[in-house]
This record gives structure tokens, sequence and C-alpha cells, in this order.
């Protein structure tokens, strides 16, 4: 009603000659195209992807992002982003495989040394209490008999007892990808660019841990033993609650004993190679040959 009314009084103020009000209703009714948006220089600031995931996704997933922070100070806490290969960081939490695995490495190792001794290893007993009939007593044919008090025992233990066995490799390899995407989903797994440390004092790791919230305990792990900073080295082998070990030797037990894991960006490299090719491998990791020596 406004434009039309405006469009009235323009048409007033002209002069003669001019188009009708008719015409100048229909103007005015026509709807008015809205100013686009002058286009901005700048389409904000992104944050620059340090790793893209070079090994091929399935086509229906796509990779996870998680941030990269850095070691050489305290408000470095966000220096890029990282893409990870979601067959590993995004996997079904299986967390029966997750027991499974965990109980296998605890008790594949595990060796015990109870024994007790039967009625031939007891000293003594070697003549017959009393004889057979006549004395109105049961009948006995030693005093270490297992029904007897200090006698041998019948059942028990005969140590040392190995618990040893083997979980099948394709279950160990899914038991990592789990626990790697649970530390992943509940905010526990942190990467970042190195393990470079401005100076070796502990107290700096610590103070640093508990600024970012890693918790009580720290996993880190790096590509190699040899190509570990010194600093980080020499700062970790005075901390019992800040552990370092190589990218071979990650494992569930440890994951799941630590609150917080710390991985460096090659060692995400590592453990996607490795851990894809279990599922992408359809020969034996070791062929069967005779003789049995020949195994590893």
């Amino acid at each position: 009603m406004l434009q039309l009314v405006r469009a009235g009084a323009q048409a007033w103020l002209r002069p003669s000659g001019c188009r009708g009000l008719s015409s100048l209703a229909e103007e005015a009714l026509r709807p008015v195209k809205k100013s686009e948006p002058e286009p901005q220089s700048s389409a904000g600031v992104q944050e620059p992807v340090l790793r893209r995931c070079e090994l091929p996704v399935p086509a229906h997933r796509r990779p996870v992002q998680a941030w990269v922070e850095s070691l050489r100070g305290y408000e470095r806490e966000r220096v890029g982003l990282a893409e990870l290969h979601p067959d590993v960081f995004a996997t079904a939490p299986r967390l029966d495989v997750l027991h499974h695995v965990a109980i296998w490495q605890k008790n594949f190792k595990r060796i015990s040394h109870a024994k007790t001794k039967t009625r031939a290893e007891v000293r003594g007993g070697g003549r017959k209490p009393w004889q057979q009939k006549g004395s109105g007593r049961a009948r006995h044919g030693s005093i270490r008999s297992p029904i007897w008090r200090g006698g041998g025992i019948a059942h028990g233990p005969r140590g040392p007892t190995s618990y040893y066995y083997m979980l099948p490799m394709k279950v160990r390899v899914l038991g990592l990808k789990v626990a790697l995407t649970v530390k992943l989903a509940q905010d526990d797994l942190h990467i970042v660019d190195s393990l470079e440390l401005p100076t070796a004092d502990p107290q700096y790791l610590m103070e640093l841990a508990h600024y970012r919230r890693w918790g009580d305990s720290v996993l880190l792990v790096d590509l190699t033993h040899e190509e570990m900073p010194h600093n980080i080295v020499e700062a970790t082998s005075k901390l019992k609650t800040i552990n370092l070990i190589p990218a071979v030797g990650l494992n569930v037990h440890s994951m799941l004993k630590h609150h917080s894991l710390v991985l460096t960006l090659p060692t995400v490299a590592f453990l996607e190679k490795k851990l894809l090719w279990q599922d992408a491998r359809y020969t034996p990791l070791y062929p069967f040959r005779l003789p049995y020596r020949d195994f590893p």
C-alpha cells in the first residue's frame, strides 16, 4: 500500500504526458529485486590442513578430522587440522573385541608357579599306620593320604602353568582400531606435529599436560625410538605418569591404562598403513612349512 501511495504521488508531481496511474500501480505491485550483497574479498580464515589422508577411503565414508597441537608452548594448542582414515579411527565400537584383546594381553605371558605336593611327595607315611583288621578303626595304608591332616593334595595345582594362547591377527588388529576409535570419540586422542620441547625440564611437561587437561596419565607415541627428541626422552625418564613408546610398541593395554594418548603425524601415517594392510592381505602372515622349526 505504501508503494502504491508513493507511485501516485510521483505521478501527480510529474508533468503531463507521463504514464497513467494504472501503469504506475502495476509498477508498484511488481516485486522489488533485493540488492545482492557484494562478494567479500576474503572468505574467512580457514584452518590449514597439515595432513591429508593418503590411503584410499571408501566412497560411502569421509575422512575424520582432528586438531593438530604443538608442544612448543602453552598457547599453541591448535596449529592446524589432520585428516584421519575412517577405517582406523572411526570403526564400530566393538567393546567385546576390546575386552578379548585386553584379557589376551594380560594372560598370554602369565605363568603360574603354584604347586602342591601329592601323597607321594609328602614326607613320611611309608608304613601302614595299623593293621588291616581287628582294631575296629577304618582301613588306612598311609598317614599321608589326602583325607588325612597333613597329607598330600589330591587335585591341587601342579605348576608352573602357562596360560599362553594366541588370538587371530584380525582380532588383534580390530582391537587396536577400536581402542583408537574410542580414544578419539572420548576426546582423549591428541595429535601433535612433533614431540619437540623447548626444555628438558619435567615440570614443563607436567604443567603442559595439566594446562591442556590431558588427565593423570599420558602415553606419548613417536615413530621410532631413535628419532625421539632428546628433551622429551629426558623429561619423561623422570616422570612416572607420562610414558614414551615407539609406534611398533603401541598396544591395547597401554592405551586403556593411560588417560590420554598423544600421537605424532608420522605415527598416524604408520598406524594407518599397517592396520589397513591387515585388512587387505589374503595370505597367511607366516606360511606353514615343515619342519615346525621354520616358524619364527
